[in-house]
């Protein structure tokens, strides 16, 4: 598959694109510890986005891997995990703030380190979601891919180590997204040194959804998100 864009986000960067329905997306990362937070929203409606309750519910679910989707507040599949060497992913535990970033790692400010200051996941989102109209209001619950966290029976959530060097976990777009990206630590690695860890992210066609697709077959509630997709679609087949 020959990827048609590829870029590589340095620990604390951000970014943020739209990518339409039928595409592949691709982060590998190049270290341990590694920890990409990700919101999504529908490219065309973002009151349309991500919805971490549903898409846990539907799946009975506490992690992400592959087979799963992502589900948005309107019942349709967004986004379908189709390759995965990681095997977990966190949708639980949400992303670093300016306090906490300082707490843990110590105080650094753009005015004293310029662009070596160590970067939240807050703050990246805040500046992502401005650069696409829209605000702080807009940020829930993100994914946190690479990161594993366990639940226990008490409600406890335990970060947990695992190999992230030279992994991948591959998205394939169900619908057009506006994808927002933020490589800064996971909020619970208990380690207070800032990650090393570089992601590539590679964006390249997919190939068709069929009846018999993993993701489609995993329940009853992911075949008719996907339903609910495709209807959506065909309804604007041909419109302006």
């Amino acid at each position: 598959m020959t990827a048609l864009f590829t870029m590589t986000m340095q620990p604390g960067s951000k970014w943020s694109a739209h990518v339409g329905r039928g595409k592949s997306i691709t982060l590998k990362a190049t270290g341990d510890r590694a920890n990409v937070s990700a919101l999504f929203f529908h490219a065309q409606d973002p009151a349309e986005r991500y919805n971490m309750p549903d898409t846990l519910k539907a799946q009975h679910t506490a992690f992400l891997t592959r087979g799963n989707i992502l589900m948005t507040d309107q019942g349709k599949a967004l986004a379908s995990i189709t390759e995965d060497s990681v095997g977990w992913h966190d949708p639980l535990s949400g992303y670093t703030t300016r306090e906490g970033t300082d707490d843990k790692y110590g105080k650094t400010t753009y005015q004293d380190q310029r662009n070596d200051w160590l970067r939240s996941g807050e703050e990246n989102f805040k500046v992502e979601l401005f650069r696409n109209n829209l605000s702080p209001r807009d940020i829930g619950v993100p994914v946190n891919f690479f990161s594993k966290v366990v639940c226990e029976l008490d409600g406890t959530m335990n970060y947990s180590l695992q190999e992230t060097a030279e992994r991948s976990v591959t998205l394939r777009t169900e619908m057009d997204m506006l994808l927002v990206l933020s490589n800064t630590p996971h909020p619970l690695d208990p380690s207070g040194q800032y990650p090393d860890a570089s992601i590539v992210v590679s964006v390249a066609d997919a190939e068709p959804v069929s009846d018999m697709d993993p993701c489609v077959l995993h329940c009853d509630e992911n075949r008719r998100a996907f339903e609910n997709t495709w209807n959506a679609y065909a309804l604007l087949k041909g419109a302006n």
